[in-house]
């Protein structure tokens, strides 16, 4: 009985926070009309400079949350990064507040389960790579991330219901995000640097490589499939691959 109660109690309060998370969270994008913010390049961009020294500090932070908040558009502030700080510091401040950003998604999922994961994310997204859940498959989840058109920030709080730990995926997320942050450093370099001419040819190269991911996607994704579906037979137990019937 006392079990039960102790189960009980602690789904309630799970639930509770839920409820204060998404609660504040919503009261303060209110407040400092923050989707705004980050929607309008230009006005992030005067944001970010009006913070002067620790305008490092605001990009981290703004990177981080746009992981968290799933729709704003994670090139905006990759470029702002470039634009701001050069390519080796812009990717080197984007990477870590992409990182803490992923780990905070995956750590909210862990904790709060399911129900907190599907306010966030698509039903579709959440059957999409429900395969993930059932192994570690940490090969599998870093390809994934590096696959253009994979829905990333998504991806952090559906893998926060797997098997991961929080370091094998902090390791995973910010190495596999690692060369689209790099281009986008590069390319708001170039911005600031007023190499248009250059910036163009990155960006051309850049959506060959996207448009051919995204054309053969689903294939990539099947190939995925059932290489970690062949993965997970071998490494069952004998017994489990005996078909009985």
């Amino acid at each position: 009985m006392g079990g039960r109660l102790d189960k009980k109690n602690h789904v309630w309060f799970r639930l509770l926070l839920l409820v204060f998370i998404i609660g504040g969270l919503a009261l303060l994008l209110y407040e400092t009309d923050f989707i705004s913010l980050f929607c309008r390049k230009q006005r992030l961009l005067h944001f970010l400079q009006s913070l002067g020294p620790w305008g490092f500090a605001g990009l981290i932070g703004v990177q981080a949350l746009q992981v968290i908040l799933s729709p704003i558009p994670g090139e905006v502030t990759g470029l702002l990064g470039g634009f701001l700080y050069g390519p080796f510091w812009g990717t080197i401040l984007s990477t870590i507040g992409l990182t803490i950003g992923s780990c905070l998604a995956f750590g909210f999922a862990r904790i709060l389960g399911r129900p907190f994961v599907e306010k966030f994310v698509p039903e579709a997204a959440l059957k999409r790579f429900d395969f993930l859940l059932s192994q570690k498959g940490a090969f599998l989840v870093f390809l994934l991330f590096l696959i253009p058109g994979i829905p990333k920030d998504y991806l952090c709080y559906i893998l926060g219901l797997g098997q991961l730990s929080t370091l094998e995926f902090a390791a995973i997320g910010g190495v596999g995000r690692l060369f689209g942050t790099i281009l986008l450093s590069f390319g708001g370099n170039f911005i600031r640097l007023e190499q248009y001419g250059r910036f163009a040819i990155l960006l051309g190269a850049t959506l060959v490589v996207v448009l051919a991911a995204l054309a053969s996607k689903d294939r990539i994704e099947r190939l995925l499939l059932d290489w970690h579906e062949r993965n997970r037979r071998k490494k069952a137990p004998a017994f489990a691959r005996i078909d009985i019937p």
